[in-house]
C-alpha cells in the first residue's frame, strides 16, 4: 500500500497495551490513528504513547479511520463491531467474536452485507511455526485423530486475573477458540461436538467429531496452578504422531504476520480468509454447542 491503513483501536487493557497498539504503530502497512475506550484516561495515555487521537466517542474514532482493531469484552465488540461494518470499516476482531451465537451471526451478516475485510486474533494460527507445522500434516494426510491441552493459572493470579468477562465464561470461551480453530485447521473441519464436560472449578474436556471421520479432544482450564502455562496440539494416524507447542513470547510477532495479512486484504479489497469472521462464527457455534452439552449433564 502506497498509505499505510489508519486503524482506530477500541480498548486500552493489558493486551491492547501489549500486542495491538505496537504492533499497529510499527506495521508499515498500518498506522495506529485513533484510540477510544468508554473511560476517556486510558485512551488517552495509550494514545498519546504512540502519537494517536484519543477519540471522544465511537462515532469520532469511525470518522478518522478506515479500519477497527478491538481489544474489549466480546459484548462489546460484538455491538461495535456491527455498526463499524455498517460504517464501511475493515475490522480486526478478538475471539470470541461475541458473548453468544445470535450476536456472532449478526456481526457476521453486517461483514458480509458491508463488504469489508475481516480477521480474528487467533494468535496460535499466525505463527510461523504454526503455519509450517500445518502444511506439513496437510501434505502427509490419512490423520485419525489428534488432542489439544491448554492448561494455564492465568485466572489465578497475573494481568488477566481481574478480567470479568474471562472470570465470568471461563476457559472455553476464552482459550477454546485457539484450541478449537487448531484441531479444527489440522484434521479437517469440526462437523459436531460429540460430548462436553466443565467440572466446578472450570476444567473442560471437549470431544469432536471431524469431516473425514477424524475425531479429537480438547482439555482446557485458566485455573490451574500451572506455570508457565501449557500449550500443546497433537495428531496421529498412518504417519505416526505429529505435535506442536507454542513458542513462548510469540503473540506480538503472530499479530505482525496477521496484520501483513490485513493490510493486503484491505489493499486488494479481499474479504475472504481462513480466519475471517466466518471462521469466528464457526468457533463460535462450537463454543455453543459445548456449553449447551455441558450444562444438559
Amino acid at each position: 500500500m502506497d498509505t499505510p491503513l489508519r486503524v482506530g483501536l477500541v480498548g486500552a487493557g493489558p493486551w491492547a497495551k501489549l500486542i495491538h497498539a505496537p504492533g499497529l504503530a510499527d506495521h508499515p502497512g498500518t498506522k495506529l490513528a485513533a484510540v477510544w475506550t468508554r473511560r476517556p484516561e486510558p485512551a488517552k495515555e495509550l494514545a498519546d504513547n504512540y502519537g494517536a487521537v484519543a477519540a471522544g466517542s465511537f462515532d469520532e474514532l469511525l470518522d478518522q479511520v478506515d479500519a477497527v482493531a478491538f481489544a474489549v469484552p466480546p459484548s462489546v465488540q460484538a455491538e461495535l463491531g456491527v455498526q463499524a461494518a455498517r460504517a464501511g470499516k475493515h475490522l480486526i476482531l478478538e475471539k470470541p467474536i461475541a458473548p453468544d451465537l445470535a450476536s456472532a451471526e449478526r456481526l457476521a451478516d453486517a461483514v458480509a452485507e458491508a463488504g469489508v475485510a475481516s480477521l480474528v486474533v487467533l494468535t496460535l494460527r499466525f505463527a510461523a511455526i504454526t503455519r509450517e507445522w500445518l502444511t506439513d500434516i496437510a501434505a502427509l494426510g490419512e490423520w485419525r485423530g489428534g488432542t489439544a491441552r491448554w492448561l494455564s493459572g492465568a485466572l489465578l493470579g497475573g494481568v488477566y486475573e481481574g478480567s470479568q468477562w474471562r472470570t465470568d465464561e471461563g476457559a472455553l470461551a476464552d482459550i477454546g477458540p485457539h484450541a478449537f480453530d487448531l484441531l479444527d485447521a489440522a484434521l479437517g473441519e469440526i462437523t459436531s461436538v460429540l460430548a462436553a464436560h466443565v467440572t466446578e472449578d472450570d476444567l473442560w474436556q471437549v470431544l469432536f467429531e471431524h469431516d473425514g471421520g477424524a475425531t479429537s479432544t480438547a482439555t482446557l482450564s485458566l485455573r490451574l496452578p500451572i506455570d508457565p502455562t501449557i500449550v500443546e496440539l497433537s495428531v496421529y494416524g498412518e504417519h505416526g504422531y505429529r505435535s506442536l507447542g507454542r513458542k513462548p513470547g510469540s503473540a506480538l510477532e503472530s499479530y505482525v504476520a496477521l496484520l501483513d495479512d490485513f493490510a493486503a486484504m484491505a489493499a486488494s479489497q479481499t474479504t475472504e480468509h481462513p480466519c475471517d469472521v466466518r471462521r469466528g462464527l464457526h468457533i463460535q457455534r462450537l463454543i455453543h454447542q459445548a456449553r449447551t452439552l455441558a450444562n444438559a449433564e
